[in-house]
């Protein structure tokens, strides 16, 4: 039996990166096979929590594979076979924005749209400080799309950030379990 194929897609909520790479190990740990996705920003940006060049050294020797990291990489994705699940984790308010309203300008949501082609699963892990904001209408839409389903998620610090929501990204494999079977894991707000 072939390993399932996670395309594991990395956004720029850069306090969350570390965890996430957690989860990828994880998944790794689990005998599933990963495909590594950063956006523009997550791949180039250092910040106070990690210069990228360690950040992407440390997913490159993870996954032991190249981070897809440019449009033509991503594009054939789909075509190509080449998930059989997708998860953007963290996935921020903009992309999360921009996949409700199918724009597909950048590397993360281009492998989601070449992925979505094959009506295989997408799983979505917010980290976003604008959830509950004007993003909020972003999350409803795509919880009724067919193929999209999410990592449950909470606030992180309803006194100091109000519309900020964050997924529990230790339940990203039984998360990805129910998807692959077609399934939202319950309840989706914890």
């Amino acid at each position: 039996m072939n390993k399932i194929c996670v395309g594991f897609a990395i956004c720029g909520s850069f306090c969350t990166i570390p965890e996430n790479i957690k989860q990828m190990k994880y998944l790794i740990e689990k005998n599933y096979e990963v495909i590594p996705i950063m956006s523009k920003n997550a791949y180039s940006t250092d910040t106070r929590f990690g210069k990228a060049k360690d950040i992407v050294s440390n997913i490159e020797n993870i996954c032991n594979k190249k981070i897809i990291t440019k449009l033509t990489e991503a594009e054939p994705i789909g075509p190509k076979k080449m998930t059989d699940i997708m998860i953007i984790s963290p996935c921020t308010g903009n992309t999360l924005s921009k996949l409700s309203m199918a724009i597909t300008d950048g590397v993360v949501t281009l492998a989601a749209k070449s992925h979505l082609r094959r009506k295989k699963p997408l799983l979505i892990s917010l980290a976003t400080n604008d959830a509950l904001g004007a993003s909020a209408q972003n999350i409803g839409k795509m919880l009724n799309l067919k193929n999209i389903y999410f990592v449950p998620f909470s606030q992180d610090d309803p006194k100091n950030k109000p519309n900020s929501l964050v997924a529990h990204f230790d339940l990203i494999l039984p998360s990805l379990k129910l998807a692959i079977l077609g399934e939202q894991i319950q309840p989706v707000f914890q």
